[in-house]
């Protein structure tokens, strides 16, 4: 059986196993580092200036809080208009927990490898070369990590506007030509600006305001899904939205009816579906960006995967049960602006439901933005010491922290929030992060043949045929989302291709 899932988690053959593991790895260490000398004066540098501070408990939190965001509480509604059904719903977002657990079990022998700050960009380094790892630091840095920010943050003002409707985003405040500048993203740019601000003096605050957020996150979610299961649930509500169960259709919203769909169109209706909800579950690598901050991370790494994205699976699932029980599916499909959780809540606790939905809301993309703003300079951090950066993200400040890089990363994501397109960043950036999480799990194959001797303190589980399940899913739906949505996701490849002429107009000359 697999080294990692050997035993019950937490059981006292485990964590034996796992000391042992501790002390084959000085000699992994040492077989990494001879074969790529500058990996090796990159985790020395790592060493000595990043605090150990963060434990599994606070991995875990971080995996959590930074998946679940805006997106359970709204993609409900898309999907349910593309596929049409009960069953259908459901099965998406399974399939997606599934396909999101899948890669972060195979990340956990990777993080287990090379456990210093950078995450997914040394996995390709080390697997591939600097260009394809520029490629992905310069796709993280341009679109998917600053415009995820920026998405999250713009959220998190509009459901501030359920309590001070001041900070609408119909509130405009300048305008000049086509430019609009509203409330709402002032609201999200201080919502970034406050974050990085936490996140600049030390990673111990940023860790305690994301465990007490996540976990605050955690209890508000199950405590929706118990009182809407036990107080609002109907049974004819439910059993009319699994009546057809399986009987897929797609919603027009032209003429307000429904069209069966079969055949390609289902196909096509169950890829955008999956976009929401695959975004819903991304952002789960960012434990991976922080390793170098993570107690013993050879071990808590790789679970901290596991359990954050099992947690956050059962989460969502749970949820959209909640929603099937409480809210007929028509409802579910053309709710408001997409706010499902709105109109469930208001099911369950009345006109007090929309308050009560704003305030779980923000606290969750707040949590969510915290997160994504720690864990995303790191990255900027480790290609800086590679000489593929502003050579001052590599610096950290008197709580080690690399800062500038921080501020780098908040400044463009606030840029992002002015242009009004984060919308149209979110639609195209999926393919670009399910490209590179297929580079990394291949990956783990190519590390296999160049490294066969390193000593891998986890494996893959189910290796080689769950890694290559998640290549074959992921690549279908990357070919598929070329088809259907290629002007959005065309977009999004040109970016990251956009990065070639700069990684060779920039790279330092080899020593």
């Amino acid at each position: 059986m697999n080294k990692l899932y050997s035993g019950r988690l937490g059981s006292p053959l485990y964590f034996q196993k796992s000391k042992i593991y501790d002390l084959k790895s000085k000699i992994s260490e040492k077989s990494i580092s001879l074969t790529n000398p500058k990996t090796k004066k990159m985790q020395e540098n790592d060493q000595e200036h990043f605090k150990r501070e963060l434990g599994l408990l606070d991995g875990t939190m971080l995996v959590v809080g930074s998946m679940i965001g805006s997106g359970i509480f709204i993609v409900s509604a898309d999907i349910a208009r593309q596929v049409g059904s009960a069953g259908w719903l459901t099965l998406i977002w399974l399939i997606s927990g599934l396909i999101t657990i899948i890669a972060a079990v195979s990340y956990g022998e990777l993080s287990a490898m090379f456990p210093k700050a950078g995450g997914q960009y040394v996995y390709l380094k080390e697997a591939y070369n600097k260009l394809i790892a520029f490629l992905y630091g310069w796709s993280f840095f341009a679109v998917i990590q600053t415009g995820t920010i920026a998405a999250v943050g713009v959220a998190f003002s509009k459901f501030a506007a359920y309590i001070y409707e001041p900070f609408s985003d119909e509130n405009i405040l300048y305008e000049l030509g086509a430019f609009k500048l509203n409330a709402a993203q002032l609201v999200s740019i201080f919502t970034i600006i406050l974050l990085t601000y936490i996140n600049s003096r030390g990673v111990k605050n940023g860790k305690i305001l994301q465990t007490v957020l996540t976990i605050i996150k955690i209890l508000s979610l199950l405590g929706l899904i118990v009182f809407g299961l036990t107080l609002a649930a109907k049974a004819s509500v439910w059993d009319a939205n699994w009546a057809d169960a399986w009987t897929t259709r797609t919603y027009n919203a032209e003429s307000s009816s429904w069209l069966p769909i079969s055949g390609t169109a289902l196909i096509t209706g169950i890829s955008a579906a999956m976009v929401g909800s695959l975004f819903s579950s991304d952002a789960w690598n960012g434990v991976t960006f922080i390793a170098g901050e993570i107690k013993n991370p050879k071990r808590n790494v790789g679970l901290s995967l596991f359990l954050g994205t099992f947690i956050v699976t059962v989460i969502y699932v749970l949820t959209n049960l909640m929603y099937l029980a409480v809210v007929p599916l028509q409802e579910i499909a053309t709710a408001k602006s997409d706010r499902v959780a709105v109109v469930a809540s208001q099911y369950i606790f009345g006109d007090i439901g929309t308050l009560i939905i704003a305030i779980m809301i923000m606290i969750s993309t707040f949590a969510c933005n915290n997160g994504l703003i720690m864990a995303g300079a790191r990255v900027y951090y480790t290609m800086a010491n590679d000489g593929l950066f502003f050579k001052k993200a590599a610096v950290l400040n008197e709580s080690s922290v690399p800062e500038w890089a921080l501020w780098a990363q908040c400044i463009w994501a606030s840029a992002l929030c002015l242009t009004g397109k984060y919308g149209d960043l979110l639609d195209f950036v999926i393919i670009i992060v399910l490209i590179f999480y297929i580079l990394t799990i291949y990956g783990i194959f190519i590390l296999r043949r160049k490294m066969p001797d390193v000593e891998r303190p986890y494996k893959a589980f189910g290796y080689p045929f769950l890694p290559m399940l998640y290549i074959i899913v992921a690549t279908a739906i990357c070919i598929s989302l070329l088809f259907t949505k290629f002007s959005t996701c065309g977009w999004g490849v040109l970016i990251m291709l956009a990065g070639i002429p700069v990684y060779y107009l920039t790279k330092p000359k080899e020593e």
